[in-house]
């Protein structure tokens, strides 16, 4: 029966810091633009689709800050860039300061 040693107290601090994942910066980008976009554009495009008097009120207020951008068929394409836009800055700027973080926690 073999008996396994203890790790030295260098040793778990090593395997502590190989253990902590890094968040990759690009991929999260991705990921977060991807869902960005596709909530905007699903939600104008729903919006267009359920018409009604006053369609996409809220939803129109976007355009304060989306040039260009209103609920319309040229909206969901708008919106879907816009929205891909804000959610990979989003996504980067989490993933930045998530390693930042972790960096600054294992010397």
């Amino acid at each position: 029966m073999a008996t396994q040693a203890i790790p030295a107290a260098a040793d778990e601090r090593a395997l502590i810091q190989n253990a902590v994942v890094r968040m990759r910066a690009r991929i999260m980008a991705v990921v977060f633009g991807m869902v960005g976009g596709v909530g905007v554009s699903t939600a104008t495009a729903w919006l267009l689709v359920k018409g009604g008097k006053q369609v996409g009120k809220h939803l129109n207020l976007l355009g304060n800050y989306f040039p260009g951008y209103d609920v319309s068929w040229t909206g969901v394409f708008l919106g879907f860039f816009y929205g891909a836009l804000v959610g990979a800055l989003i996504g980067f700027c989490v993933a930045w300061v998530y390693n930042r973080v972790a960096d600054s926690r294992h010397p």
